[in-house]
């Protein structure tokens, strides 16, 4: 019967883990789509602000200076910047390079660790 009620057990934690870690990638997952959401409502505001500002130059000015191109280049860059931290997008460092490192210092530490 002891056997019985260990097995029982070692079933238990079995889910419970499987569990933790399906909730841990949910969360994970949902904090994803709430900065891509983000994401998508800035690159809406920041439209809607160039085209304001767009018009406002043309009302003042008819196109004579298009001082409204400044604005958007550098809210254009604000936008790269941010789509690549929400996208993932690195094109300097790779997608997997940050997986990467942490493998290759673990390993150099195992290495240093087995000579000891």
């Amino acid at each position: 019967m002891s056997n019985l009620k260990k097995k029982d057990q070692m079933e238990y934690l079995e889910i419970k883990e499987t569990s933790r870690q399906h909730d841990e990638k949910y969360l994970r997952a949902k904090e994803r789509i709430l900065e891509v959401k983000a994401f998508y409502s800035k690159l809406l505001r920041s439209a809607i602000l160039i085209a304001f500002l767009a018009a406002l130059n043309y009302y003042t000015n008819e196109w004579r200076y298009m001082w409204f191109l400044w604005a958007a280049f550098g809210i254009i860059i604000s936008l790269v910047f941010r789509a690549t931290k929400v996208f993932g997008i690195n094109p300097f460092l790779g997608k997997d390079w940050e997986k990467r490192k942490i493998q290759e210092f673990m390993n150099a530490e195992e290495e240093q660790n087995r000579w000891n």
